[in-house]
């Protein structure tokens, strides 16, 4: 994605309410009017800033994209740009309908029609839908004379996007190519504005591929295989090791290549092809079984491999290499279990 260049072409502004508070929804007439360039620079900067993921998505509905209210809605956009404030007000009465949880706080919706957005680095028109729902307070200081005031108001902060979405025009078929932003109320049932409002669901491309790789081998190593073998920390920690270390080193992945090189046994790699089949089937995933690695889904999996030992509350064991660096046994004398580390120099 580039936003170097987009160019905010039409604005509409509404105010949308909690459904279940009674909260009002608003409905604004006519489209912001965009005369001030530094205003426009200041919304862009507001508007697209924090759109930085390579995680984009699809619109979707279980029988037609066309019962898919916003997907309509955009596409009338698309289709003839007259119409952008109409739909625009459609996309504001269909969120309002979906703000029915307690938790979800009002706001000002902002739908914006770009130009020059580029995907793919092809110059594209887009649809940003965006929501404001939370305020900060900010000092004003003026002088009055020879000296100076200071006041107080409220107002946005445009470096923090609370919630939103650029649509792109491409792949209209597919249910076109969007991104979103969610900073606020990642809780489960606070998930209204992906799963309710856009319904949207993950682009089946190589982050999405290489994402749920990673998460499902994590699952399998610290899950689902102590159930079905006698396996020690140790073994667990080397293999999540060995794991991450096959995506950050190969360009592509292989199941059949990753099973032999990383899991290893035949009896173990295919308990793990079984685990993969029933991953997809509880999740709703579709893994092929070969793809190119994208290398930022790998840096972002790889906070949550880590690879620790907790020794009651005491000591923490980082394991980053050969497992055969340590030991584990057993003091009689004691009664506690311990682990010898092997090292060759003292950092």
């Amino acid at each position: 994605m580039d936003f170097g260049q987009a160019l905010i072409r039409q604005l509409a502004i509404h105010k949308v309410g909690n459904k279940q508070a009674d909260a009002t929804l608003l409905l604004s007439r006519k489209n912001v009017e965009l005369k001030d360039d530094t205003l426009l620079q200041l919304l862009s900067q507001y508007f697209l800033s924090s759109f930085k993921t390579e995680e984009f998505f699809h619109f979707f509905h279980e029988n037609s994209l066309q019962f898919n209210e916003v997907y309509q809605y955009v596409k009338n956009i698309f289709d003839d740009s007259a119409t952008f404030h109409e739909n625009s007000r459609h996309i504001a009465r269909h969120l309002y309908e979906r703000s029915a949880h307690p938790k979800i706080n009002p706001g000002e919706l902002y739908v914006a029609f770009f130009e020059k957005t580029v995907l793919d680095g092809v110059e594209r028109d887009a649809v940003g839908i965006f929501k404001s729902e939370s305020r900060e307070s900010y000092l004003k200081v003026y002088p009055r004379g020879d000296d100076y005031e200071v006041d107080y108001d409220e107002g946005i902060n445009i470096h923090k996007l609370d919630k939103g979405c650029v649509v792109f025009r491409t792949e209209e078929e597919a249910g076109y190519r969007l991104c979103i932003v969610d900073n606020v109320n990642r809780s489960m049932e606070a998930q209204y504005w992906r799963d309710e409002f856009l319904k949207v669901r993950q682009v089946e491309d190589p982050y999405y591929q290489t994402e749920q790789y990673l998460k499902m081998t994590r699952q399998y190593i610290t899950k689902e295989l102590p159930s079905q073998y006698e396996v020690s920390a140790a073994d667990k920690a080397d293999l999540l090791n060995r794991s991450i270390r096959y995506f950050r080193e190969q360009e592509s992945f292989d199941l059949n290549d990753f099973a032999r090189q990383v899991i290893g046994q035949e009896d173990m790699a295919q308990s793990f092809r079984d685990y993969k089949r029933d991953y997809e089937a509880d999740a709703g995933a579709s893994l092929a079984e070969d793809f190119q690695i994208h290398a930022q889904a790998v840096k972002k999996q790889s906070r949550v491999y880590k690879s620790i030992l907790k020794l009651d509350r005491n000591f923490h064991i980082y394991i980053h290499g050969n497992k055969d660096m340590i030991e584990r046994g057993y003091d009689e004398a004691s009664g506690l279990h311990y682990y010898k580390v092997y090292f060759r120099e003292e950092a």
